[in-house]
């Protein structure tokens, strides 16, 4: 997880990669800035009262009285559908000298092949349903997971390919009356509202990898941060401690946007494994 600008002659082929028409898109309303939020894709469970905003999977029901953003793995596939995909898509799936490559971190998440225009429009007739029952459903924003999945897909896949399709996902999100959030993705930061038009962002472990300072100088203070109890080391190798982080994080930045502390398998509370604070 490293941040890189983009240079001239890469942000001019990306621009043009990128010029595809805009859809129509309503009025969308971005989650409340600072707004303490709960991360439950993991599970969904009665959030505190003062949680302003949460984040729960497209299969699950929005919590009442709150701004609700729909969890969408919209690069990769979920693990219980990766024999669907395998036997009714193939060819949209990253492959490698005959292999698919899958998320090394994440067993059974299959790579979405977003590397030509028309994979990319097959794609989104079968991502895009997803986001519009997200609206349908009555969550208020999208969270388009794994952006960065062209880091993972050993050489298949580009920068520029991921972005095209989140532009996609953008105009479609928009066009359903949905906000959209960038996650994580330093690298596209800088044309994330610009260019990609994204509305807010959700980091993961940016004090980890030294990367918040790249979402809030594009994203003010609509960034919804999340460091988790499981790191043993910061972005360079050396030893911490995962509450340390999130301390720091929340003396350098908790006062300006949402931070939180939560267990890996983000599991509902009530489970061994929670974790959750708040700054």
């Amino acid at each position: 997880m490293t941040s890189h600008g983009l240079c001239r002659s890469a942000a001019a082929a990306l621009a043009a990669l990128l010029a595809i028409s805009p859809a129509a898109a309503q009025t969308v309303s971005r989650p409340p800035a600072n707004g303490t939020f709960d991360y439950q894709i993991g599970g969904p469970y009665t959030p505190a009262s003062n949680v302003k905003i949460v984040v729960r999977d497209r299969l699950a029901a929005p919590a009442a009285g709150k701004y609700n953003i729909c969890y969408v793995n919209a690069f990769q596939s979920q693990p219980e559908d990766a024999k669907w995909w395998r036997k009714t898509h193939p060819d949209l799936l990253v492959a490698k000298k005959g292999a698919f490559v899958t998320d090394p971190d994440w067993p059974g998440e299959y790579l979405f092949d977003v590397s030509t225009p028309a994979k990319r429009q097959a794609l989104i007739a079968i991502v895009g349903p997803w986001i519009d029952a997200c609206a349908k459903d009555g969550f208020k924003a999208v969270e388009a997971d794994n952006l960065d999945s062209w880091t993972r897909s050993r050489k298949v896949l580009r920068k520029q390919h991921n972005a095209a399709f989140a532009v996609l996902l953008a105009q479609r999100a928009h066009a359903a009356g949905l906000a959209i959030g960038q996650k994580n993705t330093a690298e596209l930061a800088p044309i994330g509202v610009s260019t990609l038009k994204f509305d807010f962002a959700i980091v993961e472990e940016c004090q980890i990898y030294s990367e918040c300072e790249d979402f809030t100088h594009v994203y003010g203070d609509q960034v919804y941060e999340i460091e988790y109890n499981d790191n043993k080391k910061d972005g360079n190798g050396d030893p911490i401690k995962p509450i340390d982080a999130f301390n720091a994080a929340c003396k350098a930045r908790g006062s300006d946007i949402s931070i939180i502390y939560r267990d890996r398998d983000v599991v509902p509370r009530g489970k061994p494994a929670y974790e959750y604070k708040a700054c």
